[in-house]
């Protein structure tokens, strides 16, 4: 379903922002369709950061919780890049930088810390499926969507170097 990012009309290029905003459209109509449905317990994965401002905008009214995974360990971000089956370590400083402003940014309506610090994939599963299992949704709730400064984005990762 997602689309070929080379171009929309085989003319112009596509573009890292309009990429991203077909990712996420797509990601939250997904989203849509399975509450619509009748799912529960959906788990979105890879939306990018800057989106997450957007979550308790787009899905206010429902019950939702988003789990912002933190890491109080930089040695343990380093070596799970380095060891990345892809072809290891990409851009360390970036990393860091972009941590940094996670762990800075407080908590949004609906959004539990989970520090992966020190722990396994299983133990980090484990505590998110405790996370949802225990934690409040919030449905009816004032919001005003934080500044863009708060967020990191691989769109505009080029602001943090």
């Amino acid at each position: 379903m997602v689309p070929e990012f080379i171009s929309r009309d085989g003319v112009e290029p596509m573009s890292g922002e309009l990429e991203e905003l077909t990712c996420w459209e797509n990601q939250v109509a997904m989203l849509w369709c399975f509450h619509r449905l009748g799912y529960k317990n959906i788990i979105a994965s890879d939306i990018d950061d800057l989106r997450t401002a957007d979550i308790p905008l787009v899905f206010k009214g429902t019950e939702f919780i988003t789990i912002k995974l933190i890491s109080s360990d930089l040695r343990q971000i380093r070596e799970q890049m380095r060891n990345r089956p892809e072809g290891g370590l990409i851009d360390f400083e970036l990393q860091e930088k972009m941590n940094q402003k996670n762990l800075e940014r407080a908590p949004l309506v609906n959004e539990a810390e989970l520090d992966v610090a020190g722990r396994s994939a299983e133990e980090v599963l484990a505590q998110a499926v405790r996370i949802v299992d225990t934690t409040p949704s919030l449905r009816e709730y004032e919001y005003v969507k934080p500044p863009k400064e708060l967020f990191y984005s691989w769109v505009f990762a080029n602001g943090l170097r």
